[in-house]
């Protein structure tokens, strides 16, 4: 958990970037609730679900290209992280089978 909490931090230095993550968020929420709502029976407006999360990522995005880090969002790292300790579980797991 400390190396998500880390990672964030370093990714999300500039003040714009920060603005824009801190107001996409709940934009990023209340769009993902409408969408998955809509999606399970709920009487939620899907289009307007779907904006709301679209408008979101385009924040998100465009707060990590004014700091240059666009390859470093927290989805792409949280993947990356979770690939490495997957393959490395695995890998553990088949050098047992060798023995």
């Amino acid at each position: 958990m400390h190396a998500i909490v880390k990672m964030v931090k370093n990714t999300h230095i500039h003040p714009t970037n920060q603005a824009l993550h801190f107001i996409g968020s709940p934009f990023y929420a209340i769009g993902l609730a409408m969408t998955l709502g809509h999606l399970v029976g709920l009487q939620t407006d899907l289009p307007a679900g779907i904006a709301m999360w679209t408008a979101a990522l385009a924040m998100f995005m465009s707060g990590h290209m004014i700091e240059g880090n666009i390859r470093s969002m927290t989805p792409v790292l949280l993947f990356r992280m979770i690939s490495k300790f997957t393959h490395n579980f695995v890998m553990q797991r088949v050098h047992l089978f060798r023995t």
